[in-house]
């Protein structure tokens, strides 16, 4: 069966994108926007990776999610967070602080169900979310017990073998970059900053985790030539 991707644009999701192309197929990948100071950048960067592909991309608005949200990834008067690189790894900072600054009340859980009701319809399977090992130590909601958790309930809410997974589960953002140029992701396309602005911050919380990760994966010269900002 041909999947349905949760496509943010950003280095996780590319990945995910091209590795089910490669495994399964891809029946339909969905962006989402809620709000989010990136919304704009963010479609931009996964409805270029679909025509770069050759895939069916399609756009789910939710304008009550920000409505209901008081955080500063959709409230634009309020500071995000910025972390220098050795901060990322400090649980105090990362879970507390910078976590409670950009948390959206279940917004993993919602797209994944409806992606779960696109997949259903479709008879598509599996749904393919961009999870990482960094940030499932900061939000439950990329974390192996939620992927758990979500199998099970879609196992009753849905008529089929819909079910959650995400080949990036257990892997540090480098370990991502690696995979993503070793399979041929549209890493040079993709949108990894909470701000919306006509080039990447760097110094947003998305955005050093980001530097770091190619740094280490020896890829951020070759990110920087090689960029097509969407």
């Amino acid at each position: 069966m041909a999947a349905v991707i949760l496509l943010s644009g950003g280095l996780d999701s590319a990945v995910n994108l091209k590795r089910a192309l490669d495994d399964t197929g891809v029946a339909l990948a969905l962006t989402f926007d809620y709000g989010q100071r990136a919304a704009a950048r963010e479609v931009a960067a996964a409805a270029l990776m679909c025509r770069q592909l050759g895939l069916a991309h399609r756009l789910v608005d939710l304008p009550w999610l920000a409505e209901i949200s008081s955080t500063a990834l959709v409230r634009r008067e309020k500071e995000l967070p910025r972390l220098g690189p050795h901060q990322l790894d400090e649980a105090r900072v990362t879970t507390g602080q910078t976590a409670e600054a950009v948390w959206i009340p279940n917004r993993n859980g919602i797209f994944v169900n409806v992606a779960a009701a696109f997949a259903e319809s479709m008879a598509a399977s599996p749904i393919i979310a961009g999870f990482n090992a960094e940030e499932a130590a900061t939000f439950p909601d990329n974390s192996r017990d939620f992927v758990s958790a979500v199998n099970v309930a879609l196992s009753l809410s849905t008529r089929g073998p819909v079910r959650l997974v995400s080949y990036t589960q257990g892997l540090r953002k480098a370990e991502i970059v690696r995979m993503g140029r070793t399979i041929g992701a549209p890493l040079p396309s993709i949108w990894s900053c909470y701000e919306g602005g006509s080039e990447q911050c760097w110094e947003c919380e998305s955005c050093a985790r980001l530097e770091r990760a190619l740094r280490e994966a020896d890829a951020w010269e070759w990110f920087q030539t090689n960029r097509i900002a969407p």
